[in-house]
């Protein structure tokens, strides 16, 4: 049951996986968008980690219905994970995973904005097999599969590379959320040629690269459940990554932060080289 629902997602028979994300967009995202009370909104760790009932709600609603497609596989979600660190461990054992973030981009959801994303991923012994990132509030549904290329609402994205000589558009960490180390990192980006803005949702940033509407991120934080779909949509798009001691990122973590994730290879490499330029100079 598991090999042959992981090659039929392989041969592209994403459809039952996209409609159980679009359901639970429906029955427990967007019925709370612009509706939330005061108490039905919680910080975690401070203003910028919100949590709402959405959150938990929707979760809880694509575990059972991942699950069900996919009998013997593990749901890594951002909420249950929260309740308890040791689901994490998932991510390396045997059984195939489903890395789940309900609502990426809480805070912008919490505010009225339409700029959030439900983010699902299945991996199996640490390799990203699919992803599906679905902004409901933007109408826009975006799927990659493994060797297969990455598509848009069904039409297929590029990343392509940046104009010679432009200002390259990279989002970033939020600092809040940053070690001195990694601070120091992300102040090599401040210098001619780029322009580094704080980010958004996560798996939005990634869509953006994937599509060719920015040239890269750098992120210091490496939680699955907000980069492993976007990373696999961006990989299938043309795109690559890189950790900041020139890794691969690993989903399953142990990483050197910050690392990125760009347009093309070069492009990779060029914020790489930045960011271990910071780190040098502190």
């Amino acid at each position: 049951m598991i090999d042959s629902f992981l090659e039929h997602v392989l041969d592209g028979g994403t459809t039952e996986v996209e409609e159980a994300v679009r359901e639970a967009a429906a029955a427990e995202i967007m019925p709370r968008f612009r509706q939330l009370a005061a108490h039905e909104i919680i910080e975690k760790k401070g203003p910028y980690d919100l949590v709402t009932v959405a959150d938990r709600a929707a979760e809880e609603h694509l575990t059972k219905a991942l699950t069900a497609l996919l009998p013997g596989s593990v749901v890594v979600g951002e909420e249950a994970v929260h309740a308890d660190p040791g689901l994490y461990g998932a991510l390396r054992g045997d059984a195939p995973v489903w890395i789940v973030d309900p609502v990426d981009g809480t805070r912008q959801f919490v505010h009225g904005d339409p700029a959030f994303c439900t983010l699902v991923a299945l991996a199996r012994h640490g390799e990203l097999l699919a992803s599906w990132t679905y902004a409901p509030a933007l109408g826009e549904l975006a799927v990659a599969v493994r060797g297969r290329g990455a598509f848009l609402d069904g039409e297929r994205i590029r990343s392509g590379s940046p104009a010679p000589g432009a200002v390259l558009e990279v989002a970033t960490s939020h600092p809040d959320y940053t070690t001195p180390e990694q601070k120091r990192a992300l102040l090599g980006l401040v210098t001619d040629g780029v322009r580094p803005r704080p980010c958004g949702s996560a798996g939005l940033e990634y869509l953006s690269i994937a599509r060719g509407a920015l040239d890269a991120t750098a992120f210091s934080w490496e939680y699955a459940w907000d980069h492993a779909a976007g990373l696999l949509l961006v990989a299938e798009a043309g795109g690559a990554q890189t950790t900041v001691a020139g890794e691969p990122f690993r989903v399953a973590g142990g990483n050197a932060l910050p690392f990125t994730t760009a347009r093309d290879a070069a492009t990779a490499e060029r914020i790489r080289a930045l960011l271990a330029a910071g780190t040098d100079e502190g």
